[in-house]
């Protein structure tokens, strides 16, 4: 502590301040012979010898309370109770107890003080880091200050420190930033993140009014838009693709049904064939809604990867039985490999992948020739692995080329059937793109099942191959991650 190695100085030295008077006023009287010279020399070491009594107490009280202070400002506070030591003793020792008391109060303010600031602080801390949307905080310099949790979870960790420009490449964004931290207005800008899954947000650009004490200037608050605009796309797509496809089959009913009111009122052979053709009809637009609708409600939350459990052996046997009579009536043997059960389970949610394997389970027995075999059969493949290395590159067309990060699972769906053109692998995750369109129809596809099971892939962030051999069959390979994987919110999406 300082205050002991300056005591003995501030002593000496506050001794000679006061007693210099009564040394010089006894100088003055021996010099003029009215006071001798020993009686002068013992009444000034008395006096000093008194002042040394008098002052060395009330310093020593002050270093206490200068120590006090000087680890108040290290603590950052001090503990309610505690106060400064008052020097015990004689007389002079107990002359300014107050200023002891007052430090203490100064003290236990200064607590109070700073305890109500920590509480302010966690609760601005809790609030900002509890917000849905993504807040980011700059600088004058265009770097980030401060994330909250949803910002790090859109945008990656350690935002801290780095230049905007680097984590959000979007010019009218930057534009936007850039004039707000030269004195411009705030403004709205709308953007789009292509990955994993596009996301639309709107950004709200906001200077501060002054600088705060971490160096802010700006704001940046993001309000995810990309349920409202697929919405809004939906809708647009329903009403497009719904009045085409379903222009057919209404046509066709509306010619029966004028025919059975007119011509063929009386004719019960044309009436029973009219109805089935009608039922048929029917039953079509059925399957093209319902299959509107789930990829519309896919479509919707895709952007937001599922977190659940699957076990695949289990989804695949039963998809197998649900499929079984409709195999059955074209001799159609399906055939589930016996170690599906030693596959790890995968993530993602368990009616969407039945419904991607009931769909390619479905074409495979459709499009098969009778009296073949579909074969389902899975694999591990170890992170950083992808498809079957030993194939020629020639046989093989990547229809959605993204790796999975991490430990997969791949499940391929085979068929003995035409094969397709490599020419049209590209397309078949295309809504109601067909090879045969009227081979499709009147096996009573709609055009939308591989463009459902492309959207439920992308989902769950995996990947989906397709091969294909004119005069051989095709083959159908879904990769998803393993569960327990962290699926990163950068991974790259399909591209198709």
């Amino acid at each position: 502590m300082p205050g002991p190695r300056l005591l003995p100085r501030r002593l000496l030295l506050a001794i000679a301040c006061v007693s210099a008077p009564a040394l010089l006023a006894l100088a003055l009287l021996v010099m003029t012979d009215r006071v001798a010279a020993w009686p002068a020399l013992i009444a000034g070491i008395g006096t000093i010898a008194g002042l040394a009594l008098l002052i060395r107490p009330h310093l020593l009280h002050l270093e206490a309370v200068a120590d006090y202070i000087r680890s108040m400002a290290a603590d950052g506070g001090v503990a309610r109770g505690k106060a400064p030591p008052v020097p015990r003793g004689p007389g002079p020792s107990a002359l300014a107890p107050e200023l002891s008391d007052a430090a203490a109060e100064a003290g236990h303010a200064w607590n109070d003080r700073r305890h109500e600031l920590e509480a302010v602080v966690t609760a601005n801390e809790t609030i900002l880091a509890s917000l849905p949307d993504p807040l980011i905080m700059l600088d004058d310099e265009r770097r980030i200050v401060r994330a909250n949790h949803a910002a790090e979870t859109l945008l990656g960790r350690s935002l801290a420190g780095r230049d905007l420009i680097t984590v959000l490449r979007n010019p009218p964004l930057i534009e936007a930033v850039d004039a707000a931290l030269v004195g411009g207005p705030g403004r709205v800008v709308e953007f789009s993140l292509p990955v994993p899954v596009e996301r639309v947000f709107s950004a709200r650009v906001e200077p501060l009014a002054s600088r705060i004490a971490d160096g802010t200037v700006a704001l940046i608050a993001l309000h995810d838009l990309t349920k409202i605009k697929r919405a809004d796309q939906m809708r647009a797509d329903f009403v497009a693709n719904a009045s085409h496809e379903l222009r057919t089959p209404l046509s066709t009913l509306l010619g029966f049904i004028e025919t059975l009111r007119g011509p063929a009122r009386d004719d019960a052979e044309a009436r029973d064939r009219f109805l089935t053709i009608m039922h048929d009809q029917a039953s079509r637009m059925a399957r093209l809604v319902a299959d509107l609708l789930s990829l519309s409600r896919i479509e919707l939350n895709e952007h937001s990867p599922p977190t659940g459990r699957v076990d695949l052996a289990h989804t695949l046997r039963s998809v197998a039985d649900t499929l079984q009579f409709k195999a059955a009536e074209k001799s159609v043997t399906i055939r589930i490999a016996p170690d599906l059960t030693e596959l790890p389970p995968v993530c993602g949610d368990a009616d969407e992948l039945a419904q991607v394997f009931q769909n390619l389970v479905d074409n495979a027995v459709k499009y098969g020739r009778g009296g073949s075999t579909v074969r389902v059969e899975g694999r591990a493949i170890p992170a950083g692995s992808f498809g079957d290395a030993s194939r020629p590159q020639a046989d093989r067309s990547i229809a959605a080329p993204r790796r999975v990060i991490g430990d997969a699972v791949a499940i391929s769906v085979s068929d003995e059937g035409e094969g397709i053109a490599r020419e049209h692998l590209s397309r078949l995750t295309e809504r109601f793109y067909r090879v045969d369109t009227a081979r499709s129809r009147d096996l009573g596809g709609t055009g939308l099942g591989l463009a459902i099971v492309k959207h439920i892939v992308n989902h769950h962030r995996g990947t989906l191959e397709i091969e294909s051999t004119v005069g051989k069959g095709s083959r159908f390979t879904v990769l998803l991650p393993v569960a327990g994987e962290k699926i990163p919110a950068s991974a790259p999406a399909s591209q198709q």
